[in-house]
């Protein structure tokens, strides 16, 4: 049977979206930060040149420049401001909340709740500054390098690494006041836009290989339909579920017994989100990304790693699905979804899987259950991330269409329209509630006004 508050999500329209006010100032706030997010993108870092940078960039965007320039919006193509996007508070989240799981001193911070979660906050911001530094220091070396710097020397770096680590922790702030005060989490939508911004161009290259003849019209018409199937193949393993059966006992209050209820614990397939692909992808593009800015001093040893790490080779590939393997069970387990933790909260709650004695017993088939799901959750990670892979080596297709930026845009889009779909939920409600009230006062007052009892 239908619930009440799910007859009611149904019935929400989207024509509601006009009479929530709240909901639209949220909006156009979110896309009034998010733009100037995409302006600071075209403000360069002083010292570049312009035209050496232009015509390298030209040269690299067949392979890493590519993705990383699409990765970051196009800033890193253009060095603008914002040229280390918002990866180094993404790293430094991920970092802290690793320590967190692993850490006994910052796990038990964590439970401290309001003031604990400032202090984690404030620790993420701490590594934030020391992740941009140091990535801003080695640009700015790798840029040197290069030959793409007008005015080399001491002054150039000082001033590439204050520009850089303050763009970073202004895109922070940024996301931050989204998440806060406008619609979606700001830090999502950053990159979201940031990949979006540079798909028309990523078409329109990929079109004019097509007319060029470079491309035949059969692989053109493949890759736009294994496009719109792998949206939809995410879309339907972000939904997936696995749902546990939770009963919970009878209940006395004073003197009526109450029969006990059921539910259900949803597992998701996929309970690490894109985090297994997003530092997967980060370690692998570390070493490409060095020998890429550095030029022509690229050392012996680098390009050994090149040699065998190089996108598309054999162990490239093994060892990417390793990583994603690695850390979809590391950080579902350790952060995402934590056996013991939910063993105890179904225990203090009085509810019990059947059969499953409650406690230890629980904490169990959890991680029995959780590590089977993982399987097919790794699975369609690794089979997502690594089509790109194929894409290029074996069709040499001149844009990147990275499982890493699908999986980020598809997700954001479904968490997006789920927010909004909620604050319309709460609109509506709001307003049965006001109705309500109107209605009763209306009773209350025609009460008033009729004849007086004796």
């Amino acid at each position: 049977m239908v619930s009440a508050a799910e007859q009611m999500a149904a019935n929400t329209s989207w024509a509601a979206l006009s009479k929530a006010t709240e909901l639209r100032k949220r909006i156009f706030f979110t896309i009034g930060l998010l733009i100037i997010c995409r302006l600071g993108t075209y403000i360069p870092v002083p010292g570049i040149d312009g035209a050496a940078l232009r015509d390298f960039m030209q040269g690299a965007g067949q392979g890493i420049g590519g993705m990383l320039s699409m990765f970051t919006g196009g800033a890193l193509g253009r060095m603008g401001i914002f040229a280390l996007g918002i990866m180094p508070y993404i790293s430094a989240s991920i970092i802290v909340q690793l320590m967190t799981a692993l850490v006994p001193a910052l796990e038990n911070l964590k439970k401290e709740g309001e003031a604990g979660r400032k202090k984690i906050n404030q620790y993420t911001r701490y590594g934030t500054v020391l992740l941009a530094a140091l990535q801003a220091y080695g640009l700015a070396v790798s840029l040197e390098a290069g030959d793409l710097v007008s005015d080399p020397g001491l002054f150039f770096r000082v001033e590439c690494l204050i520009t850089l680590v303050g763009g970073t922790m202004f895109m922070m702030w940024l996301g931050e006041q989204i998440t806060a005060r406008g619609i979606g989490n700001g830090i999502s939508l950053i990159i979201f836009v940031g990949i979006i911004a540079e798909v028309p161009a990523a078409l329109a290259q990929f079109f004019a290989s097509g007319r060029s003849g470079a491309l035949s019209p059969a692989v053109i018409i493949g890759v736009i339909l294994m496009v719109i199937i792998v949206i939809a193949f995410v879309v339907f393993m972000e939904r997936a579920l696995r749902k546990i059966h939770i009963q919970y006992p009878r209940r006395q209050v004073g003197m009526k017994m109450y029969d006990g209820g059921s539910s259900h614990l949803p597992i998701k397939v996929n309970p690490a989100g894109v985090i297994p692909a997003i530092f997967a992808s980060s370690l692998l593009l570390l070493p490409t990304t060095i020998s890429t800015f550095s030029g022509a001093s690229t050392g012996p040893v680098m390009s050994t790693i090149l040699a065998y790490f190089g996108p598309g080779q054999p162990l490239y590939i093994l060892f990417f699905i390793a990583m994603i393997v690695f850390f979809a069970y590391f950080y579902t387990h350790n952060v995402a979804f934590k056996t013991d933790d939910v063993a105890d909260n179904l225990k203090n709650q009085n509810g019990f899987v059947p059969g499953i004695r409650p406690g230890a017993k629980t904490a169990q088939y959890l991680e029995y259950v959780v590590n089977r799901v993982l399987v097919l959750g790794a699975a369609y990670l690794a089979a997502v991330c690594l089509m790109p892979e194929i894409l290029r080596s074996q069709f040499q297709i001149p844009f990147y269409f990275g499982g890493t930026s699908v999986l980020i845009v598809v997700s954001v889009t479904m968490d997006t329209i789920q927010q909004v779909q909620s604050h319309l939920l709460a609109h509506q409600y709001e307003g049965l509630i006001e109705k309500s009230q109107l209605r009763g006062k209306g009773k209350r007052r025609t009460r008033k006004g009729g004849p007086s009892r004796r």
